[in-house]
């Protein structure tokens, strides 16, 4: 339990003793995480992280991923832009993909969990192995924001989502009419992982001199996320421009590739159409390296998270973790992580952002005292122990009737 010991300094002893108890009532249940990918994005980093500290309370928790096609994840990237509200283009052929590679995937995989925990639209039709799981509960987890989405998209995944125990979503925002139950559990972040833990001068150096970066000769602001068109890191060039005209400053975008998503040349190849040949704007397309993450957000002055649709933005709460300003758009989880003018600034545009921006850079001291209160609000709500107790309960909760647990 020496892993898990060390959080207590910043979530107190009773909530350690908590976990410790509630795994307890878990003894003898497999759990089986399932999603698209192993390494980048925002699922396989949660899942990096909560599986160990299950594993280490004495709780039976694997992961496994689906396998997939280029053309497959072709198909569930327009699934994920429509689930935001893009306007669909599924045609036959692609649903055809999408139904021939799932059913590779029921028929090969290995599925034997007392709890099968699916994660986000790739995996989702593997459901239709539970009439022979009879004893196994199914846990649906939707990691992005489905406030508004497309009728076609979620049409086409509602019988599948229907057939689950559970569905558990991010934000109040996200709830539907369905037959399973609905569970909030917002993400988290580890505070010792090497994107969130203290870096060194020497580490700070290395990756600065790495990239070329000198925060000394003028302000950083900063997105870091995939390169996706929902993260509008063009929209970010535009905001970062029109600061430019008032603050002398910097620009910094930081991405890397993540396994299922198929659009990231295309969005990095705009981002840097947008830039031109302006030599303060540092658009990086990087390897998923989480201690460099960890240096850009400390080295930067302000921390921008523009996004047009958001599941969550973990982005956000690391960012915060590190007492750092951050302007964020009102979208998705990201309002659950940032309360406007307390622990943050949020934006509704273009002109918005650069307006927040503008404002932090202009009063240092306003924008310090922003980012000790979101990081307050973090160490409060956002740490990894609360995802635990809260997963936990989940399970617990599918075994229970009428009040008593049936384990």
């Amino acid at each position: 339990m020496e892993k898990l010991n060390r959080y207590g300094q910043f979530v107190g002893k009773r909530t350690i003793e908590e976990l410790r108890m509630l795994a307890g009532y878990l003894q003898g249940k497999v759990i089986q995480h399932i999603n698209s990918t192993a390494v980048g994005g925002g699922v396989a980093e949660i899942l990096s992280k909560i599986v160990p500290l299950l594993q280490e309370l004495g709780v039976n928790c694997q992961w496994d991923v689906i396998k997939g096609s280029p053309e497959f994840f072709d198909v569930t990237k327009a699934i994920h832009n429509a689930l935001h509200g893009k306007e669909a283009e599924l045609t036959d052929k692609m649903l055809e993909v999408f139904n021939e590679i799932s059913r590779m995937n029921i028929r090969e995989m290995n599925l034997y969990g007392d709890i099968m925990f699916i994660h986000d639209p790739q995996p989702i039709a593997l459901i239709k192995r539970k009439s022979g799981m009879k004893k196994s509960k199914w846990i649906w987890r939707c990691h992005v924001d489905v406030s508004g989405p497309d009728k076609n998209a979620w049409g086409f995944l509602e019988p599948f989502i229907n057939k689950y125990d559970a569905a558990v979503f991010s934000s109040p925002h996200f709830a539907h009419q369905m037959k399973p139950r609905q569970v909030l559990i917002s993400p988290s972040i580890d505070p010792f992982s090497d994107k969130n833990r203290e870096v060194t001068r020497e580490e700070i150096d290395t990756v600065l001199n790495k990239y070329n970066i000198d925060p000394r000769q003028k302000p950083i602001v900063c997105q870091i996320s995939r390169y996706d068109a929902l993260k509008d890191p063009v929209g970010v060039i535009k905001a970062y421009k029109m600061v430019k005209k008032y603050v002398d400053c910097q620009l910094l975008l930081v991405g890397n590739r993540a396994a299922d998503d198929p659009e990231t040349d295309k969005i990095y190849k705009e981002v840097l159409e947008a830039a031109g040949k302006d030599p303060d704007i540092h658009a990086l397309l990087v390897e998923d390296i989480p201690y460099e993450i960890n240096v850009f957000q400390r080295v930067s002055d302000v921390i921008v998270q523009k996004s047009l649709r958001e599941g969550f933005a973990l982005t956000v709460s690391e960012a915060l973790w590190k007492a750092k300003p951050v302007v964020a758009s009102a979208v998705g989880g990201i309002p659950l992580q940032i309360k406007h003018k307390y622990g943050g600034l949020l934006c509704h545009s273009i002109e918005g952002a650069a307006f927040a921006i503008k404002q932090l850079l202009n009063a240092p001291e306003y924008a310090k005292k922003l980012g000790e209160n979101g990081r307050e609000h973090i160490r409060q709500n956002f740490l990894l122990t609360r995802h635990l107790r809260e997963y936990m309960l989940l399970f617990l909760s599918l075994y229970t009737e009428d009040g008593i647990v049936t384990l």
